[in-house]
C-alpha cells in the first residue's frame, strides 16, 4: 500500500505544535466544514456540526461516518489556529467561519 501524502496541521489549543495528517482527509474536511459552517454568528455547536457534515463527507474516506467525528474536530481545530473558524464565548460553544 503505497504511503499516503501529510499535511501539516496546528491546534488553537497548542501554538507551538504541529501534527502531521493525511493531506486527502484533511483537505476534504476542510472542504466540508467551510461548507456547513455559516459565515455569521451564532454559527453550529459541536453536536450540529458534526451532523452537518455527514451527507457531505465522501464515503471511500469515511464509510458511514466512520471517525469522521475525529477529523471534524481535528480540522476544526486548525481552521481556528489559521483565523479562518471563529469560536464564539458563550455555552454551548458554536463556531462560524471568518
Amino acid at each position: 500500500m503505497p504511503k499516503s501524502e501529510k499535511i501539516a496541521i496546528e491546534n488553537i489549543n497548542c501554538p507551538e505544535q504541529l501534527t502531521n495528517v493525511d493531506a486527502a482527509k484533511y483537505l476534504a474536511m476542510k472542504k466540508v466544514l467551510l461548507k456547513v459552517l455559516p459565515k455569521k454568528p451564532p454559527g453550529l455547536n459541536q453536536s450540529e456540526m458534526q451532523q452537518a457534515i455527514l451527507p457531505f463527507l465522501p464515503q471511500d474516506l469515511w464509510p458511514e461516518g466512520q471517525k469522521s467525528k475525529w477529523w471534524a474536530k481535528t480540522v476544526q481545530l486548525d481552521l481556528e489556529a489559521k483565523g479562518l473558524l471563529v469560536r464564539t464565548n458563550h455555552k454551548p460553544l458554536t463556531w462560524h467561519r471568518t
